[in-house]
């Protein structure tokens, strides 16, 4: 009998291109269907009843891991896939969990996929990979808290979302600023950090700067648009973002 499993990603794309690596590489594996959000997911999940979950992270609004939370009573071994975290896969690592880094290698999908097959045959490992998601769901230093793991020079620097100002690329290079004044250099992106960071906190206001809602201090037309954070900095805000920007504020 193949194994029944459910895609939750909230990219089309990155569904489809899941389902065909499955139906390519592990035809023991059925796809039964996909969902693009948590709420869909737990819908699907009632109505196919599953036996697996490839699970993406990061998802706006409700993320992964408080869908995993409102099924845990179904104990459903997962796999968790991910753009990038290095935090949330350190924690994987910690706890014994499986993951996929995007984009997806076959050959670790295949090792994914044979995980999964025990897990669902063997009652012990089953067992052992609940007591495992219990952990890292109850672990404050899990990918639930409210941390960001910015990797720079000098190895990963772990910090809390609230203490977070802006963000502001440099070409490849992003800088985070923090509310006591030190800033990080990461060789990252801006953009992983503007899919890792919370969308309903952090807003990308312009191409070069990500800023934290929870800092803005007010809006100022004076010498162009301008967010003001309570810091006193000033962070231009794009023609193009600031309809959305705007209407965000409105809202918040």
């Amino acid at each position: 009998m193949p194994l029944r499993a459910l895609i939750v990603d909230d990219e089309s794309d990155a569904r489809e291109n899941l389902r065909i690596m499955l139906e390519d590489n592990c035809p023991e594996v059925q796809v039964v269907a996909m969902a693009g959000s948590a709420e869909q997911a737990r819908s699907m999940i009632e109505e196919h009843k599953p036996q697996v979950l490839f699970l993406d992270i990061k998802m706006p609004g409700e993320d992964g891991f408080s869908l995993l939370r409102s099924v845990a009573h179904l104990e459903l071994p997962v796999v968790f896939t991910t753009a990038y975290d290095e935090f949330a896969l350190q924690a994987f690592k910690q706890n014994a969990l499986d993951y996929l880094e995007k984009p997806i290698d076959p050959e670790e999908l295949k090792r994914a996929v044979r995980k999964l097959s025990k897990l669902t045959s063997d009652p012990a490992a089953g067992a052992q990979h609940v007591s495992a998601l219990e952990a890292l769901m109850n672990d404050p230093g899990s990918p639930l808290s409210t941390r960001v793991a910015v990797p720079s020079r000098d190895g990963l620097v772990l910090i809390k979302h609230e203490d977070i100002m802006y963000l502001e690329a440099s070409d490849s290079y992003t800088t985070v600023f923090t509310r006591d004044g030190k800033r990080t250099i990461s060789s990252k992106h801006i953009r992983v950090f503007e899919t890792n960071l919370d969308p309903k906190k952090f807003f990308r206001v312009h191409k070069s700067y990500i800023i934290n809602l929870e800092h803005l201090k007010g809006f100022s037309r004076g010498e162009g648009n301008m967010a003001v954070l309570d810091s006193g900095s000033l962070i231009p805000v794009s023609r193009r973002r600031l309809p959305d920007f705007l209407s965000m504020i409105n809202t918040f």
